[in-house]
């Protein structure tokens, strides 16, 4: 098991596998793997049970008659992905995950969620997906032959620091997926972020913090300054509350809390912290 970078920001899988391509004279088995590889980059990880396949696109595909690009396309559009990432899920949780299961990356910034809106708005579910597919981006990262996979954790898929933290809060390992993996789960998980263009902490997927979700009521503000010593305030992202501290109703509910206290406070949140079984996901300055 690495003990790298990768290995620490819980994206190890994604930078040890190398793309997946289609080569003229392939195997079967090799060219099975290469179904499955669509499968679980486009359904983010999700079991797919045999019943639930797309025969017919699988059979093009193994004929020659599709391009890995449009097998992607065609589990993309599927009522399939339609019924788990679309009609299912809150629109911005829909199209976050397009991106990620897409383009391998997460949004730039609002403005890009919004052109995606549009699109759904005017030209419907199809038009959305091959906004994707179709666009300059896939055709350069993956033209053709290549199984789309993540990259957004690398700098020549990021812009900016916002964008490359927002990778990690969409990929959280790759142990589950995409709507279990986060108790976001069908709600929009980087909406406010974007509007706030505010980066976030990378917290590893193994780390009890890694459980934080971000809850309603605690947007990213300044109390002020004066509020301490030296004027600053910091916020602390609290979660896995144990439940004997916190609930009678289970023992293994998992509670999510945000703090904003001023610097002389710190030292009393953190025993108040752990006395009720609480664990420290990240702690920012505001």
């Amino acid at each position: 098991m690495p003990f790298g970078s990768a290995s620490r920001l819980g994206v190890s899988l994604f930078d040890e596998t190398p793309p997946i391509e289609w080569v003229f004279g392939q195997s079967q088995e090799e060219v099975e793997t290469i179904i499955q590889a669509v499968y679980r980059q486009v359904l983010g990880n999700a079991y797919v049970m045999e019943s639930e396949r797309l025969t017919v696109p699988e059979s093009q595909f193994k004929r020659g008659e599709l391009s890995i690009r449009e097998f992607v396309r065609a589990v993309a559009t599927s009522e399939l992905y339609r019924s788990r990432f679309f009609t299912s899920c809150a629109r911005y949780r829909a199209i976050e995950l397009n991106f990620r299961h897409l383009l391998g990356r997460p949004p730039l910034n609002l403005d890009e969620m919004r052109i995606h809106s549009t699109i759904l708005d005017t030209q419907g579910f199809e038009a959305e997906i091959d906004s994707y597919i179709d666009s300059d981006e896939y055709q350069t990262t993956f033209g053709e032959d290549f199984v789309p996979y993540i990259r957004g954790y690398k700098t020549e898929a990021c812009t900016s620091m916002v964008q490359f933290t927002h990778t990690f809060e969409l990929v959280r390992g790759a142990s589950s997926s995409s709507l279990k993996g986060n108790l976001a789960g069908k709600s929009p998980k980087l909406n406010g972020l974007l509007i706030k263009g505010t980066p976030t902490a990378v917290v590893a997927p193994g780390s009890a913090g890694a459980t934080f979700c971000n809850p309603l009521g605690s947007a990213r503000t300044r109390l002020g300054a004066g509020a301490g010593d030296n004027g600053k305030v910091y916020r602390i992202e609290v979660t896995g509350y144990r439940a004997n501290t916190v609930s009678k109703v289970s023992r293994f509910r998992r509670s999510n809390q945000v703090y904003l206290v001023p610097f002389n406070q710190l030292s009393g949140t953190y025993q108040k912290i752990h006395r009720e079984g609480g664990v420290i996901a990240s702690i920012t300055s505001v």
